[in-house]
C-alpha cells in the first residue's frame, strides 16, 4: 500500500470536503455546531481552506475541506500537504471522485526527503480494500516514483541511474531488459543518441524493456532521457541550467507508466525505450554545423546543440517502430516554446489519429488531469529544411513545439502515434514548494485502462 494510504479506518479523522457553493447552502451541520466553527474561522468552502476541529477528548476529530469550485481534481492536496499524521477517512467527497481524492491526496502528501535527515510520515488517506484500493495505490507508487527520479540531482541520476531505475522495474515484474551502452551505441546503430552523449563522462545508453504476452496488442512507450543539459556547445545561461536535472522527465513519465501497465497487469505487450545521456561539454561534444547520422537513415544538420532531445528521440522513435507497435507513445521535455504556449500544467499532444487524440482527451476529461491538442502543421515542415542534409534539428524559432514535434513524426512509422510536450516541474502550488510533477500521466493511464482493460 502506498505510504500515505491505509485500509484501516479506526479513530481516524473525518474529512468534510465542500465546494464553496456547497458549504454557503449547507442546511444541516454535518457534525455539532460545523458551520458555527467554519463561520468562526472564515470557512466558506474556497480552494485549499481548512479548518481542525478537536472532539470532546481534545484529540482532532473532524477536518473542513474547500474545494473551491470542484474542478481541480488535485484540490485535496491542499489539505494532505498540511495536515498532521493520523488516519484521515473522507465522510463528505464535494462531488471528486474516488481516484480523485486519493490522487489530490498522495500528491500534497508527496514529500522528497532524500537528502533530509528528518523523514516525512504523511497523513494517510483510508482507501477501499481490494482491487481499487490496489489499484490506487499502484497509481500513487508510479507518480512518486516519477517524482522522485525528477527531483533527484543530475549527480546521482545519471544515465546509469536511469539504467538502474529500470533494471530493478525488470527485476521486480520479470521483463527482459537490454542495455546498449557507449561505443556498442555505434555499432548497433543509435548514431545520434551516441553523438549527444559521448562529450559526458558518464556513458550513453539505450535502454529497451519487454513484458508480457507478445499476443496481447502491442504498446511502444519512448521516453527523453537527458540526466543533465548544459545546452552542450550551444550553452544556456546559468538561469536556463537551474532546474535541467528535469530533463529526463520524459524518461519518468513512460518509466512510471512502464510500471502501472506491469503492477496491474495491463494486458498489452509491453516495450519501453529510453535513451538516456548527459549533454555535456567537452573536446569530444557534437558541434554546430555537424550532420549526424541517425538510426532510420536519414542525415540531420545540427543548427542548435540544445535542440539535442529530439535527436535521442528520433532513434528511439525509429527503434520502437521496428517492433511495429500498435500504438506508440513518447513523452519528452522538449520545447520551451510548449510552456509559452500553454503554461506549466496543460500537457500538449501531438497526433493524426484522431481516435487516439479523442481518447486522449476523454482520459484527460475523467482524470482531470489536462491536456491539450496541438497541431502538426506539415506546412511548417518548410522550418526544417537543410541545403545540405535531410533534415536541420531546430527551425526559426516560431512554432518549436510544433517544428519539433514534426521533426519527431518523419522518424515514426506506426499505425498509432502520440507525443507529449510536457515540463515535469511546476511552481509552488498548493502551499508547498516547486518541484516535480506528473504531466498528462493520469491522463493517458486512464485512456490506455479504457482501451486494454
Amino acid at each position: 500500500m502506498h505510504k500515505s494510504f491505509t485500509t484501516q479506518a479506526d479513530a481516524s479523522v473525518r474529512v468534510w470536503l465542500y465546494t464553496a457553493d456547497a458549504f454557503k447552502s449547507l442546511e444541516n451541520d454535518p457534525f455539532p455546531s460545523a458551520r458555527a466553527i467554519g463561520a468562526a474561522q472564515g470557512f466558506k468552502g474556497g480552494a485549499g481552506q481548512m479548518v481542525l476541529v478537536p472532539g470532546a477528548d481534545g484529540a482532532l476529530a473532524h477536518v473542513l475541506g474547500g474545494i473551491g469550485d470542484g474542478k481541480d481534481a488535485l484540490a485535496v492536496a491542499a489539505l494532505s500537504g498540511k495536515l498532521p499524521e493520523g488516519n484521515y477517512e473522507v465522510a463528505a467527497d464535494g462531488g471528486l471522485s474516488v481516484a480523485s481524492i486519493a490522487a489530490g491526496w498522495a500528491d500534497g502528501a508527496y514529500r522528497f526527503d532524500r537528502y533530509l535527515k528528518d523523514k516525512s510520515n504523511p497523513p494517510k488517506l483510508v482507501v477501499p480494500e481490494g482491487e481499487e484500493g490496489e489499484a490506487l495505490s499502484a497509481e500513487a507508487d508510479a507518480v512518486a516514483l516519477l517524482r522522485d527520479l525528477v527531483n533527484t540531482p543530475a549527480g546521482d541520476m545519471t544515465p546509469a541511474g536511469i539504467h538502474e531505475t529500470i533494471e530493478k522495474l525488470a527485476g521486480e515484474f520479470g521483463a527482459k531488459l537490454t542495455a546498449i551502452v557507449g561505443d556498442d551505441l555505434l555499432e548497433q546503430n543509435y548514431p545520434m543518441v551516441h553523438a549527444v552523449g559521448r562529450a559526458a563522462k558518464a556513458a550513453p545508453r539505450f535502454l529497451e524493456l519487454e513484458w508480457g504476452d507478445a499476443s496481447n496488442p502491442k504498446l511502444a512507450l519512448v521516453g527523453k532521457g537527458v540526466t543533465f543539459d548544459s545546452g552542450g556547445l550551444d550553452i544556456k545561461p546559468s538561469s536556463g541550467m537551474r532546474i535541467m536535472k528535469k530533463d529526463m522527465g520524459g524518461s519518468a513519465h513512460v518509466i512510471a507508466l512502464a510500471r502501472l501497465v506491469m503492477a496491474t497487469k495491463l494486458p498489452v505487450h509491453l516495450k519501453l525505450y529510453v535513451p538516456t545521456v548527459e549533454n555535456a561539454i567537452s573536446g569530444d561534444a557534437f558541434r554546430p554545423g555537424d550532420i549526424l547520422p541517425s538510426r532510420k537513415g536519414l542525415t540531420v544538420e545540427i543548427d542548435n546543440t540544445d535542440a539535442e532531445g529530439r535527436l535521442i528521440l528520433a532513434d528511439a522513435l525509429a527503434r520502437a517502430s521496428e517492433g511495429n507497435p500498435d500504438l506508440l507513445l513518447d513523452f519528452a521535455t522538449l520545447t520551451g516554446a510548449a510552456r509559452v504556449a500553454l503554461g506549466a500544467d496543460l500537457a500538449p499532444v501531438y497526433s493524426d489519429d484522431e481516435q487516439l487524440v479523442a481518447d486522449v482527451l476523454a482520459g484527460a476529461a475523467e482524470s482531470g488531469d489536462p491536456v491539450w491538442r496541438m497541431p502538426l502543421w506539415d506546412p511548417y515542415m518548410s522550418e526544417l529544411k537543410s541545403p545540405i542534409a535531410d533534415l536541420v534539428n531546430s527551425g526559426s524559432g516560431f512554432g518549436g513545439s510544433i517544428t519539433a514535434a514534426l521533426f519527431l513524426k518523419q522518424f515514426v512509422d506506426a499505425k498509432s502515434w502520440a507525443h507529449f510536450d510536457v515540463w515535469a516541474w511546476r511552481k509552488g502550488k498548493y502551499g508547498r514548494p516547486e518541484g516535480a510533477a506528473a504531466c498528462g500521466l493520469r491522463a493517458v493511464w486512464t485512456m490506455l485502462q479504457k482501451r486494454y482493460r
